[in-house]
């Protein structure tokens, strides 16, 4: 099944193989897409569907060196060669719109851009930067609830630009301990206002974010990444999180958005949400449900059997190995991943892993 077509709500897939985001840190310094991005994603074109690295909706948004935005014309222009050259090669492109959130240094921003948050609490992790190597996350300003309307509106505007720079659709980043997840976890988010209290509360913004966002581009073209009992930056299980998930994912499938993309971090060392959990979100969102988490072929041909998935999200082996679908049809050798050049500069570690034919 992995190899066969899939008809993503009338877009059609030349294979149930996802490229997983993975943030590479490519960009230039001022959050520009380059020319060895279009290398990259052209690259990797052999897969289905490529969901881009991490990509901010915003100036505030960009709280690690050298990732990508999307919302000035500048940014547009520089992802147009991405889309077309994946394009070319029969495949389909989403962008992951990404606001770092709290998780950021105000070094890596660019001027006049803020570090905000649901609440006034600092990463206790350290952030990277160009400027002055690991620096403790900066305190993140709280958003004021005629704030956060207005964070949801620059997530619609950068859905639209997407659209103009020739993308197929949007992913939202809901995971990994980033803005929207930053006010679904109750860990973290204390507020006592509309987004935050309870849990339908705490579901407000991703909500509001994916009616925003479907309302302008069409929720065929939406879809979202959630990491329920994820630990990176900071996250982590809370009382009622089952039950606040399913509320959740029954209110991205009235949206009708295309697909929620469920992470498995047990690949990574972190607990995985459990089995009956995954199951009932399967069940409660209506559109295509996509597993990322460790996969090899094996694994993702017996997900695809059971029926507990449509599609399967590569990470790793799609980054060190930019001819994935021929290796894993002919059983080939897989090129390692170099870890010590995920997140430099430059195309070592980025766009000089070999393919078979070369």
């Amino acid at each position: 099944m992995l190899f066969e077509p899939y008809d993503l709500r009338g877009l059609p897939l030349k294979n149930r193989m996802v490229m997983a985001p993975m943030t590479r840190n490519r960009a230039t310094a001022e959050h520009v897409p380059t020319p060895i991005m279009v290398t990259y994603y052209a690259e990797r074109a052999d897969l289905g569907l490529l969901i881009t690295e991490g990509t901010s909706p915003a100036p505030d948004g960009l709280g690690y060196a050298r990732i990508p935005g999307l919302y000035s014309d500048e940014q547009v222009a520089a992802w147009k060669p991405v889309t077309a050259a994946v394009h070319a090669k029969g495949s389909k492109i989403f962008a992951q719109l990404m606001h770092t959130g709290r998780a950021s240094n105000a070094l890596n921003l660019p001027a006049g851009a803020r570090v905000v948050g649901p609440m006034a609490v600092a990463l206790p992790n350290p952030v990277y930067t160009d400027a002055q190597g690991l620096q403790p996350a900066t305190m993140p300003h709280a958003l004021t609830e005629d704030e956060v309307r207005v964070v949801v509106a620059e997530y619609a505007h950068s859905a639209t630009k997407a659209i103009e720079a020739g993308f197929d659709g949007i992913e939202l980043h809901a995971a990994n301990g980033y803005l929207i997840e930053q006010f679904l976890n109750a860990n973290h988010n204390q507020r006592t206002d509309a987004y935050g209290g309870s849990a339908d509360a705490r579901n407000r913004f991703a909500l509001e974010v994916a009616t925003a966002t479907a309302g302008a581009i069409g929720p065929e073209r939406v879809g979202i990444r959630l990491s329920p009992y994820g630990t990176f930056n900071d996250m982590g299980a809370f009382v009622g999180i089952d039950e606040q998930f399913v509320a959740l994912a029954k209110g991205l499938s009235d949206l009708r958005l295309v697909h929620l993309h469920l992470v498995d971090h047990a690949s990574m060392g972190s607990p995985n949400a459990p089995a009956s959990l995954r199951a009932q979100l399967r069940t409660t969102f209506n559109g295509t449900f996509i597993a990322s988490g460790g996969f090899d072929c094996a694994k993702a041909e017996a997900i695809l059997a059971s029926h507990d998935a449509d599609l399967v999200a590569f990470g790793r082996l799609a980054l060190a190995n930019p001819d994935l679908v021929t290796r894993l049809q002919h059983d080939a050798p897989l090129n390692a991943p170099d870890v010590a050049t995920f997140y430099t500069p430059g195309e070592k570690g980025y766009t000089d892993y070999p393919a078979l034919s070369a």
